[in-house]
């Protein structure tokens, strides 16, 4: 059972689409205030595993509690302890960026002075305040991703999923996107990372956990899992035990969509 030193617990989550079993008995546990990243090859099964938890899919089998709720009896609560900012935007490219973010504010029923407050500190926090009355698809990509976990933000979740965050981003979007992130963990919030870069999983995760044909084949430290496999980046490790180099892209999606 998750406590408040406890973000996540799961114990034995089954998954399959048809005669596709995508996860196959998953244990894993996330403390509070801490960076877990789930890696694996495309179609292993993390972005079921994010659905899974968010409560958007039901497992076939096993347990999950998130911020003390259980994902199957209790949705409503997860629903209102996390954000979740996937691998495919969801910002309204027809409003402004700021319209966007007011608009999450609304759906969050947040009153009228607290919403516009929350608003101008998430422009000002993203460094999109000059662009704030813009049409957001006139913003770059990385501005984009910016707006998108900003609006994960608006309704101050202590528990975030972030799914592949920083496909297709150019290196410094990326890095200024692991700033953010990093500066999240400093406000307690806990952040389950799932990404197929692997330095990324390097910079931010205190755990990293590595599924592949659907089992979670290793977790631990990046240091622990670069030990144990003899190598010196999470690139060896990945190679060593899922007979695979990492390809980053964003087939992953396609599993929970079938």
């Amino acid at each position: 059972m998750t406590t408040p030193e406890t973000a996540i617990e799961v114990a034995g989550i089954t998954k399959s689409y048809g005669d596709n079993a995508v996860l196959r008995g998953i244990d894993l546990t996330v403390p509070a205030g801490t960076v877990y990243a789930l890696l694996g090859p495309n179609g292993a099964g993390k972005t079921t595993m994010v659905r899974i938890l968010s409560t958007l899919v039901a497992a076939d089998d096993g347990t999950a509690r998130v911020a003390e709720y259980d994902v199957r009896t209790e949705p409503h609560g997860v629903r209102r302890a996390i954000g979740v900012t996937g691998q495919f935007s969801a910002i309204d490219d027809l409003l402004t960026g700021r319209e966007n973010l007011r608009l999450m504010a609304d759906l969050a029923h947040q009153p009228a002075r607290e919403a516009a407050a929350r608003v101008d500190g998430l422009l000002v926090r993203f460094g999109l305040t000059d662009a704030a009355d813009r049409r957001a698809a006139t913003y770059s990509g990385g501005m984009k991703r910016r707006l998108d976990l900003a609006m994960t933000l608006v309704g101050r979740p202590r528990l975030i999923f972030l799914d592949e965050p920083t496909t297709g981003l150019d290196p410094r979007s990326r890095r200024d996107l692991w700033q953010i992130v990093r500066e999240l963990l400093a406000d307690g919030v806990t952040v389950f990372l799932t990404t197929q870069y692997l330095e990324e999983a390097d910079q931010l995760a205190h755990t990293v956990g590595l599924l592949d044909g659907g089992r979670l084949v290793a977790e631990g430290t990046p240091a622990e899992l670069k030990a144990a496999a003899g190598g010196e980046t999470l690139d060896d490790v990945f190679l060593a035990l899922t007979g695979h180099a990492a390809t980053p892209d964003h087939d992953d999606e396609t599993e929970a969509l079938r």
